[in-house]
């Protein structure tokens, strides 16, 4: 018998994807798909890499596939939206060896900007698409889902949320498999999509459908548990495992192929039943198909539409099939825990930054990172934010609406709108880099401040174009924001450390009053990588201090008021110094024990 191993579902996609013969991943890292290409990377024989965005990484899969070897690109939902383009198109092109995007949705927002539902993205693509329920079907399935896509000539989605990715269970690999590259062959019609050829290819996709649909009908992992009483329940991914807990004896049409669906094996299953259920996390994309095959399910009228599923909401949206199965406290919140918002770490570089900014009473277009966290009080350093790279281009539209709006124009000078954009190193080269552009090409009269740690931080310390390594830990070229800023025609450019704060607010005031673009570069690496730090805590002079609590709007974990005293967490400390600089009775000093 194989040896079980416990992993994560993340861990047991790669290691199915190696399984499969997949030697070439690319991937942005995105929570909850991170640990895909981190764990992917390890192994034996691969290629994988951090693209700079999530379009590059399917396009780069795409290559890879066309040029004969199996591949793989990772993202999370909201990374689909980025790489929408070529994932409309990929299916016209087909396969030589398989291809797979693998997308994790992020149910109840634990990271993400957003809950949408990409299920939908495989219909609207006519793409094949796999929802493993627990790590055992993550490695089974992305193995069969190469299997689909050398069968079917297309790429397949293969769909995890959150609670799979990440949570552990048994997994028993089988035997690997081998994949010989595909010779490539040129096909300009199948592979140039000029319209003509697409004009060609979209209705082989079509067709394709249909033969997809019968292949769902008999897919063996679409699982029948036959239970007792005349309800059935129709679910797929995680819910199943709630669905499952919830309604023991109750008899369960577990999916794993959600596209297309299998019309007929729903239909002729369900017709058994006098009830029909849905239960899915976010919208109704079964319901909607099951209740089209005349079936009539009940579903988002009493399960949730927002968040996630747990055992005690899918109990209580249906308690007639629970049978005296009481709730036991599954709920994602428990009563009288006390608030534990996120903040910004001790000595992070982006408070010094952001404290200035908020002094500046800036109109801030924030981004995607962990600076995003200095929106709370009492920072209060954001006024928008949509999504990676946005906040160069909202800053560019709000300081020209702002202008048309007050009548001012070029030619009168320096703009009275102070508008600032913020984003972080790996977000500026993942899609902030064309906002630039766009600043300089419109003649934009803005500052933006990039926010250099010096690693994509928020998601777990992942390399990217400006770090000079790659994921696989090779030396590689180093991007000079610097150089790359000034060669789009940002002629004002300069680097602070936001440890200095008197230095960054001369500099921001300075760029901020400029008739011209300008860009502000605080580097400084991120306080857990850090190692040119002293780390000699500081300490509140309790004679010097008269308990103002100007010290307290840096929003640091190490300043704690404990009843009207202000004390620093000599523990939690890093030594960076804001709190010193803020401190108008030199009350804050470096701590005597440790000096």
């Amino acid at each position: 018998m194989a040896e079980k191993r416990l992993m994560t579902g993340n861990e047991a996609v790669a290691l199915g994807a190696y399984h499969a013969g997949v030697t070439f991943a690319s991937a942005y890292p995105g929570t909850p798909s991170t640990e895909i290409l981190e764990s992917f990377s390890k192994l034996e024989g691969v290629y994988a890499e951090w693209a700079p965005n999530e379009k590059v990484a399917l396009e780069a899969a795409i290559g890879a596939c066309l040029g004969g070897v199996r591949s793989l690109a990772a993202m999370k939902h909201v990374g689909l939206n980025v790489a929408a383009d070529p994932w409309f198109t990929a299916p016209y092109i087909g396969v030589s060896g398989g291809l797979v995007l693998v997308d994790a949705d992020d149910p109840e927002m634990h990271s993400s900007q957003n809950e949408q539902d990409n299920r939908y993205y495989a219909k609207a693509a006519k793409v094949p698409m796999l929802e493993p329920a627990d790590s055992q079907e993550a490695y089974d399935l992305i193995r069969e889902a190469y299997e689909m896509s050398e069968r079917f000539d297309t790429i397949v989605m293969f769909r995890m949320t959150t609670r799979v990715c990440h949570s552990r269970g048994l997994v028993e690999a089988r035997e690997p498999g081998m994949h010989v590259p595909v010779p490539y062959e040129k096909d300009e019609v199948k592979r140039v999509m000029i319209p003509g050829h697409a004009r060609l290819r979209h209705p082989v996709m079509v067709d394709r459908l249909a033969e997809m649909e019968e292949f769902a009908n008999e897919f063996p992992y679409q699982r029948r548990e036959m239970g007792e009483g005349d309800a059935v329940v129709v679910t797929s991914g995680v819910a199943y495992q709630y669905a499952r807990e919830a309604f023991p004896g109750v008899s369960i049409l577990k999916l794993a192929m959600t596209n297309p669906l299998p019309r007929k094996l729903i239909s002729e299953f369900c017709e058994q039943f006098k009830q029909v259920y849905v239960v899915e996390e976010l919208e109704p994309y079964l319901e909607e198909s099951v209740a089209a095959l005349g079936l009539w399910p009940r579903g988002k009228e009493s399960i949730p539409r927002t968040g996630e599923l747990n055992v005690d909401n899918v109990r209580d949206a249906f308690p007639e099939l629970a049978k005296g199965n009481p709730s036991r406290g599954h709920g994602a919140h428990v009563e009288g825990l006390p608030a534990r918002p996120p903040i910004l770490c001790a000595g992070c570089p982006h408070r010094g930054i952001m404290y200035s900014l908020a002094r500046q009473k800036a109109i801030i277009a924030g981004d995607i990172g962990c600076y995003t966290l200095s929106v709370l009080p009492p920072l209060s350093a954001h006024d928008c934010q949509v999504c990676m790279g946005a906040s160069i281009t909202m800053g560019h539209g709000i300081e020209k609406a702002l202008e048309i709006a007050s009548g001012e124009s070029e030619e009168e000078g320096f703009s009275s709108h102070r508008v600032v954009s913020v984003l972080g190193d790996s977000t500026f080269f993942h899609s902030g880099v064309t906002g630039l552009m766009e600043m300089a090409y419109n003649r934009g009269r803005f500052t933006v401040v990039i926010l250099d740690n010096r690693t994509t931080a928020m998601t777990g310390f992942q390399d990217h174009p400006g770090t000079g390594t790659t994921l696989q830990k090779e030396p590689t070229i180093t991007v000079d924001i610097e150089m790359l800023a000034r060669s789009l025609g940002i002629e004002n450019v300069r680097v602070v450390d936001p440890y200095d704060l008197e230095e960054c607010l001369a500099a921001l005031q300075e760029e901020m009053n400029r008739d011209a673009p300008s860009v502000v570069i605080s580097r400084r690496a991120c306080v857990l990588r850090d190692k040119t730090l002293e780390r000699i805590p500081y300490e509140v002079i309790g004679e010097e201090c008269n308990e103002c609590g100007l010290c307290m709007r840096i929003a640091c974990p190490a300043l704690v008021k404990r009843g009207d005293e202000i004390k620093i967490l000599a523990d939690t400390c890093t030594g960076c110094s804001v709190c010193a600089q803020v401190c108008k009775r030199e009350a804050i000093m470096k701590s005597r024990s440790e000096s």
